[in-house]
């Protein structure tokens, strides 16, 4: 493994075992270790498109959101939205995205000459959609509570596509607010500190 992937996942792994205590998340852990989780990109061709970028996207998650959380409500923060709470939803947003992502390569005419180029494409065995999915999965393990659950369920934001089918953002971001921070989060996350590759 590269060297940052391995520290990125060490990086991980400690804030796991640091913030979380909750019942299931040895169980949640033994399933993230069997996948791609730490090597896999965390998207095909935009941000943090190369392997690894899916645990530094949500590296960079975490960081965003407990920024946003010490913005909004200072250096008590933790009195309105935990730790552990902040944990779980930055580091496991994007579970959804577990094996996924498979490399092929595509045709590239390359000075003019054609040339064969790596490239992910998607192949997703459980088709349940994004956040809901991931969701979907941690509850397979340990118990979301209502705001952690509605956090990583419209991470998103306008970028769901169930938004576009008439779900009012504003009404769940002004009843779960800090699924609107986690949204901000992720966002800031995608255009400040990542790349595309």
């Amino acid at each position: 493994m590269d060297e940052v992937i391995e520290d990125n996942k060490n990086i991980f792994l400690d804030l796991v075992k640091s913030n979380i205590k909750r019942e299931g998340i040895d169980s949640l852990m033994e399933y993230l270790q069997k996948t791609d989780f730490f090597t896999a990109p965390a998207s095909t061709r935009y941000h943090s498109n190369y392997p690894g970028g899916l645990c530094k996207h949500s590296l960079n998650v975490f960081e965003r959101l407990v920024k946003l959380l010490k913005g909004e409500y200072g250096e008590e923060w933790q009195q309105h939205f935990s730790l552990e709470s902040a944990t779980i939803v930055a580091l496991f947003h994007d579970i959804c995205k577990v094996d996924t992502y498979v490399e092929d390569v595509k045709n590239v005419k390359q000075n003019g000459v054609w040339t064969q180029v790596p490239y992910y494409t998607t192949n997703d065995k459980l088709p349940y959609g994004h956040g809901e999915k991931s969701v979907y999965i941690i509850n397979g393990f340990m118990r979301l509570t209502r705001e952690e659950a509605m956090c990583i369920n419209w991470h998103m934001g306008e970028y769901d596509v169930r938004a576009k089918g008439g779900v009012s953002l504003s009404d769940i971001y002004y009843k779960f607010p800090h699924a609107f921070l986690t949204h901000l989060a992720d966002n800031m996350a995608t255009y400040l500190d990542e790349e595309i590759r």
